[in-house]
């Protein structure tokens, strides 16, 4: 198996460094981070396979790129409550939180109970983490009821006045993927965004016309009654 040296001088051969202006411009954070692009680290990651071991210590590094491949060659299966919360402290840029989100959290039994917890801390991207969480159960979840979803709409009208601009966007992101998933979702999305808007915030009103303009698009209806 490889080492966090073989992993990193792998990283490196593929870093570039042109790309880390355009990158903060997104507001990624650049700050130890080579600008190795998302499909070189999944062929990294698929060449590695799991393995739990190479993971801690690959985001004991810090190094953005190294982290993101923590998450993805990760096993699931020995992913703790202690880990979860260790790893979501150290968060600082808001791909390397969709990133472990989408490739490791979500695969947790223990990723509903984190969305809960996780959306009333006060940390910036402890609380991204909560809503990227909620859109990616969204999407993958397939066994996930309606019920289950609609559940998570009091937490979304909670957090819809945070105006900090990562917090407001997962928000959005996880109110348009519930949304998204069929027509029985699709109505009560429209209806929290409709209480959404109403709330007395920029971010909420933000987040709510956003949300209503795409779920009523004839392309998002075509495809729910198709």
């Amino acid at each position: 198996m490889p080492s966090v040296n073989d992993v990193l001088d792998k990283l490196q051969s593929k870093a570039q460094p042109d790309q880390l202006q355009g990158m903060a411009k997104y507001g990624m954070t650049v700050q130890g981070r080579l600008g190795v692009s998302v499909p070189d680290m999944r062929k990294l990651a698929k060449e590695i396979g799991r393995d739990h071991r190479l993971a801690l210590d690959l985001w004991r590094t810090g190094l953005a790129e190294a982290r993101i491949v923590a998450a993805m060659v990760d096993d699931p299966a020995e992913l703790t409550d202690e880990q979860m919360e260790d790893w979501v402290k150290d968060i600082d840029s808001w791909d390397v939180c969709d990133q472990v989100c989408m490739n490791l959290f979500e695969r947790s039994p223990l990723a509903w109970k984190k969305i809960h917890d996780w959306s009333v801390r006060e940390e910036e991207f402890v609380k991204r983490a909560a809503f990227a969480l909620m859109a990616c159960l969204a999407w993958h979840d397939k066994k996930a009821s309606d019920e289950k979803l609609v559940a998570l709409f009091p937490v979304i009208i909670r957090g819809a006045t945070d105006e900090r601009n990562f917090v407001r966007k997962a928000v959005n992101w996880a109110l348009r993927n519930i949304g998204k998933r069929n027509l029985n979702l699709n109505r009560a999305a429209m209806n929290a965004a409709k209480q959404i808007k109403q709330l007395d915030s920029k971010a909420a009103r933000w987040i709510a016309t956003d949300a209503i303009k795409e779920l009523e698009s004839e392309a998002v209806q075509r495809r729910l009654r198709g």
